[in-house]
């Protein structure tokens, strides 16, 4: 194999090129010999040279084994370039603690710095702060950028080579002078320098395009209907659109859908901006379709006088029979005058006008049934949440939003598949309105196993008291699996990955909650906790006289979590199930404090009900079967409340012909009483940490008073869960 070297000062190693050869696993050989100040060099067996940390930085991404090293096309790789020259600050003294908070701030909804994946931009970044040594691991220690943190760490852990890489290069002052034994080669193959043109861009989920176009001219809207909370399905259409709008250089507009009064409120909008906000939405405007009625119905008049539209009267069910079986309404032939009557009288919202509706003469012997005749404009009392009850007809979304979309000025239009019989309809609307066409791009509806989307069936559970409302941790909307413990950056990163397909998508749960362990596993605090139930004394008979406090990490890999007070008392409290795996005479481990000999086990009617041991302070963790978890038998011991939750349905996927009501899961919600540390009273409504050996947990209700238990909501893990039944 022929030789790379990369040339460089030993008073100045390039960490950031040495760990990018090391995970892109490209094969270099270190030669500390250049003079002092002289920029690296990357030295081929051809003769040929790379000179400059950016220049060999940018051909190591070219070439590395790594999909996406240096971005998967010309706008992400001019994204790394930024971040290649920004890196440089970390090392200039006044700006470092400046540069952290601007890094924790772009990383607080995001894994990697560019794009979905690892890139040579992380890699110098994280090159940036390991190279300065104690003051970066200083800086690690306290609370102060946990996203920048919970980054630099999860790098560390995802490649653990990197950590001899800093033992070699960095010294705790930082980067400086090396020993003149390091002869470290990172071997793997040697790439032609030819390579350090762009190869081909590789595919991504999200490398589509929109059709017809243009930089800086696309103007895309995201439209949710008032009627709801925002739940995972229509996130992956408000990230989609938002995507695209920053890939053309475009707008993206806000559009509240606020046609249907007697589902929608001021709450709902409310509460969407809240969750678009969550998601990191970046708009150009928020609108609304009310803002549009008094075109719209000037658009509608002007339909009927045309004879492109009619007022029926036909009753609801019989319409939609007729229109199933292309039939003609007897209210098609009716003369503009009688039409523009009807009208007035639905304008009115008279006995006679609430009968009717307003409807497209389109072609009622359509193949595609969405095209025959479909309804525009119907009458309703109810008050809307923003113009009262100023109006009584409210126009159909089928008709307002090609409408809106046309006079907003909205080159594509995203909507999911499901829509796909109704473009035709969309396109016919704007052809008799004589407005701007839009262009429709379709994206695959995203659909959850065991989960309900529609906001009518979720309605249905919080009117009937099945959940506590629209953010219950059982629903999927975003405020629901937040108050569960995911992570946004996690469901932001589980939609992107789903790219812009147009197949059909069934997603497992399981996959968002492992990126979601992912995130938070490095750098949440451990606590401890033991169940309530038959929970047992264990007596260490040479156990300290009187109780003593040490204190400790609150996670051993993450200084940041802090720390945390520990009593150590000679009566602990243990879980039955741990109880009852032990045997007399076995020895065992006390989890953060050492090992234990059991000496008795005393029961009645078969039970345990209490241990006896020894302390045995030169016993080894690693011969021990049981690793155990203890509470201190003390009185400022918490009361808590573990909750976990099951899928509201017991079917995966719910097929057309299936009522809902008929696939109810009977046992959705399980409360489990314990006792826990002392420290868990400073817990954060939010704050999410692990109870050593029972996974991970949100904190919903924190500490009020002793006889008011903390609730803590279990978060899944991505491993299948068991039924709660």
């Amino acid at each position: 194999m022929a030789e790379i070297v990369v040339a460089f000062s030993a008073e100045n190693p390039p960490l950031s090129v040495i760990a990018a050869a090391t995970v892109g696993g490209i094969a270099v050989t270190p030669d500390p010999s250049l003079p002092p100040a002289s920029a690296p060099r990357l030295c081929f067996s051809s003769g040929l040279k790379l000179q400059g940390t950016n220049t060999i930085l940018r051909y190591l991404g070219r070439v590395s084994g790594l999909p996406d090293f240096y971005g998967k096309n010309a706008l992400e790789s001019a994204q790394i370039d930024e971040w290649l020259e920004y890196a440089s600050i970390f090392s200039s003294g006044p700006q470092f603690e400046s540069a952290c908070l601007h890094v924790d701030g772009h990383l607080a909804l995001r894994t990697f710095l560019v794009g979905y994946s690892l890139s040579v931009a992380d890699i110098a970044v994280w090159s940036g702060l390991a190279g300065t040594g104690q003051r970066w691991e200083s800086l690690r220690k306290s609370t102060k950028y946990q996203s920048l943190v919970r980054w630099f760490i999860s790098i560390c852990e995802e490649f653990s080579s990197l950590n001899e890489v800093t033992a070699v290069y960095v010294g705790k002052r930082g980067l400086g002078k090396l020993p003149s034994t390091t002869t470290t080669t990172f071997k793997v193959k040697e790439e032609k320098v030819a390579n350090e043109v762009n190869p081909k861009e590789k595919s991504s989920p999200f490398e589509v395009d929109l059709p017809g176009a243009k930089t800086s001219e696309v103007c895309l809207r995201f439209a949710p209907e008032p009627s709801g909370f925002l739940h995972i399905g229509h996130t992956k259409a408000a990230l989609l659109n938002q995507y695209f709008a920053q890939r053309y250089q475009g707008k993206l507009i806000i559009r509240f859908d606020d046609t249907n009064p007697s589902k929608e409120s001021i709450e709902f909008v409310e509460n969407l901006l809240r969750d678009i906000k969550t998601l990191g939405i970046k708009y150009d405007a928020v609108t609304y379709t009310s803002d549009y009625f008094p075109r719209l119905m000037e658009m509608a008049e002007n339909l009927i006088l045309k004879g492109k539209a009619y007022v029926d009267d036909t009753p609801r069910e019989q319409m939609q029979k007729e229109r199933m079986d292309g039939i003609e309404s007897k209210s098609r032939n009716n003369t503009v005058e009688k039409n523009l009557a009807l009208w007035k009288e639905m304008v009115a919202g008279s006995k006679i006008g609430i009968q009717c509706c307003v409807r497209g003469k389109l072609d009622m012997q359509d193949p595609n049934k969405s095209l025959r005749d479909p309804v525009y404009y119907r009458c309703n009392p109810d008050p809307h949440h923003r113009v009262g009850s100023k109006y009584k007809v409210y126009p159909t979304y089928d008709f307002a939003c090609p409408f809106v979309d046309s006079i907003e000025g909205i080159t594509h239009a995203l909507r999911s598949n499901e829509y796909h019989d109704r473009n035709a309809q969309y396109d016919r609307v704007l052809d008799d309105m004589g407005l701007k066409k839009v262009q429709i791009y379709e994206f695959s509806r995203l659909n959850m196993v065991y989960t309900l989307l529609s906001k009518r069936k979720l309605l249905w559970f919080v009117q009937n008291g099945k959940v506590e409302g629209w953010d219950d941790p059982r629903f999927p909307t975003v405020q629901g699996i937040v108050r569960r413990g995911l992570k946004v950056e996690a469901l932001i990163q589980f939609i992107l990955q789903q790219g812009a397909s147009k197949n059909i998508n069934l997603m497992e749960w399981d996959k968002l909650w492992t990126i979601n362990k992912k995130i938070i596993d490095p750098i949440c605090p451990r606590h401890t906790a033991v169940f309530e139930e038959r929970r047992v004394i264990f007596t260490l008979t040479n156990g300290p006289e009187k109780p003593f406090v040490r204190i400790i990490p609150r996670h051993k890999k993450f200084e940041g979590a802090g720390n945390k007070a520990t009593t150590y008392t000679n009566s602990i409290w243990l879980n039955y199930a741990d109880a009852s795996s032990m045997s007399e005479g076995e020895e065992v481990t006390l989890m953060d404090w050492g090992n234990a000999i059991v000496k008795e086990i005393k029961k009645e009617n078969g039970n345990i009900t209490h241990l006896v041991g020894v302390l045995y302070p030169d016993g080894s963790v690693k011969t021990t079967k049981l690793k155990l978890t203890w509470l201190p038998d003390i009185d400022e011991l918490v009361n808590l409340s573990l909750v976990e939750f099951d899928y509201l349905i017991k079917k995966k996927k719910l097929e057309e012909e299936d009522d809902f009501l008929d696939n109810l899961n009977p046992c959705t919600r399980r409360e489990t009483a314990a006792i826990g540390d002392s420290n868990m009273r400073n817990l954060k409504a939010g704050e999410i940490i692990q109870l050593e050996r029972n996974g991970y947990f949100r904190c919903d209700v924190p500490f009020v008073r002793a006889s008011k238990p903390i609730v803590l909501f279990a978060i899944p893990d991505g491993r299948q869960q068991t039924s709660l039944n």
